[in-house]
């Protein structure tokens, strides 16, 4: 399979695996709990590579939605890059600021995205899905590091976001209107896709056929057709013999007479053997299965959102715009809307979504709005640096707690003005604050000197023992006990 190269790639592959623990400190006064605690909604400041690594204990495969809006790259964002490589010199490299006159920022781009791409992907639950939105400066590079992170296997589908809904007419050579979100599963076999509830209840007219009970379908093909997908050698998994009623043996064979590849798996045609239908011609038998109408209730999500459906780049900025009162500006909000479709079709009412470039905190006023409209129980993790810029910094403008946090704490609260009447009741909930504090350093517990406190210890001692979540509530100090795994029982002393 081609891979991609870049400058720095030697020095970051395993890059994440030495990132150091940290400690989750709670700064209660920024959330809106009255106990802050890690299984509360969560607003983590700092570097995002450590606090995904410091999420780690309590979350290794918790987490069912990932979304990310990293920078896009345009030039404009005069973003830093300061992951703490053991090399001086690339550190260096790292820690300059990025902007359109730096030839590698492509480079610096990748090697920033991969060890975060990784450990992300140690989050997900195994049917779980990250989406990843971006614009054509990047996205051939997304996909080459997201083929080589999560599999080429498990790609699903780039979506179309219509983020513009006028022209603009100062564009020198194309009116971008898009933006593109990358979609990829930890586990294709074991990634559910919600449908989209339809506007009628009437199927269209290719629902020709009806069941015993009086469902309608329609018949497809068992043998996958068209794309790279359709043939044994790219998914060797899904060429095997079906029974026939006539007790033969069938494969799919495409029609130059190679062989092909089922749309199924053997797992799903036991599991919904009822769906298929045999057809008797002149070559011999052929397997379709049923589509109902009415499975799923609703329609599969198409690869393009429009901006009347999820809204547009204009719809966030004037959402942020209703909840500030002017008062906070941010480049690239993304629209509430978009955020509820992509949390909607990939996750149920009790998920965990995870979002590590918070921004202005969409994505937990996603989370929120969904809650209140259907009575669910998800729960958000969003993770934000203090400082984007370097002007950011020299003006101390901590955004975390500025936009992404205040906004969160409005919403929840109630927005006097707004439009929507959730909003300006309040949408309810809590969250809780926490900003990332000393490192875990092996060397200076060894030496007895800054040592962490127990519980954080103890979190980070299960999480290597065991690879499990650590419980706090299941320790037992007097003890030394501190939780069980599948296979062990782990004291600390």
């Amino acid at each position: 399979m081609p891979t991609l190269h870049f400058k720095g790639k030697p020095l970051v592959q395993s890059h994440h695996l030495v990132v150091p623990f940290s400690e989750l400190e709670a700064v209660k006064s920024r959330g809106l709990s009255k106990t802050p605690s890690l299984h509360d909604n969560l607003i983590v400041e700092g570097d995002n590579l450590k606090a995904l690594k410091a999420l780690l204990p309590a979350n290794h495969g918790k987490v069912k939605c990932i979304y990310i809006d990293p920078p896009y790259h345009t030039g404009n964002e005069g973003w830093i890059y300061n992951d703490r490589i053991n090399s001086p010199m690339m550190r260096d490299w790292l820690g300059r600021t990025v902007d359109r006159d730096d030839l590698t920022r492509h480079d610096k781009w990748c090697c920033m995205m991969l060890p975060r791409l990784k450990l992300l992907r140690e989050l997900l639950t195994d049917d779980g899905a990250i989406f990843v939105s971006i614009d054509d400066n990047e996205v051939h590079h997304l996909r080459a590091l997201m083929d080589e992170v999560f599999g080429k296997e498990n790609f699903v589908a780039t979506v179309i976001w219509e983020k513009g809904d006028r022209p603009r007419m100062d564009a020198e050579y194309f009116s971008q209107r898009h933006d593109s979100v990358v979609l990829y599963a930890r586990n294709l076999e074991s990634l559910h896709i919600a449908r989209i509830k339809a506007d009628d209840d009437e199927p269209p007219e290719h629902y020709d056929q009806e069941d015993d009970e009086g469902r309608k379908y329609y018949l497809k093909p068992l043998r996958a057709m068209g794309g790279q997908g359709e043939t044994r050698a790219a998914r060797p998994n899904l060429y095997y013999a079906l029974t026939a009623p006539d007790e033969s043996e069938v494969f799919p064979i495409l029609q130059d007479g190679t062989h092909g590849a089922w749309r199924w798996s053997k797992a799903k045609v036991a599991a919904e053997v009822w769906r298929i239908e045999w057809k008797q011609g002149r070559t011999g038998w052929t397997p379709y299965y049923r589509i109902y109408a009415d499975l799923g209730k609703g329609r599969p999500p198409e690869t393009i959102f429009p901006h009347a459906e999820v809204g547009s780049s204009r719809t966030a900025r004037a959402q942020l715009k209703a909840i500030f009162g002017g008062g906070a500006s941010f480049d690239t909000p993304k629209p509430v809307g978009l955020l509820k479709r992509l949390i909607q079709i990939s996750g149920d009412k009790d998920s965990i979504i995870l979002d590590s470039f918070a921004g202005s905190g969409t994505t937990a006023h996603a989370v929120l709005a969904l809650n209140k409209e259907d009575g669910g129980n998800r729960r958000f993790i969003l993770c934000q640096m203090p400082y984007e810029t370097k002007e950011q910094e020299r003006n101390n403008e901590n955004i975390c707690e500025s936009i992404t946090a205040e906004r969160v704490r409005r919403v929840i609260k109630g927005v006097p003005n707004a439009k929507d009447d959730n909003l300006r009741s309040g949408l309810g909930g809590t969250f809780s604050y926490f900003r990332l504090g000393r490192e875990l350093e092996k060397q200076a517990i060894l030496d007895g000197k800054d040592l962490p406190s127990y519980e954080a210890l103890a979190g980070y001692v299960f999480w290597t023992a065991t690879g499990e979540e650590f419980q706090p509530k299941k320790m037992k100090r007097k003890e030394a006990f501190i939780g069980e795994s599948g296979e062990y029982d782990v004291f600390l002393f």
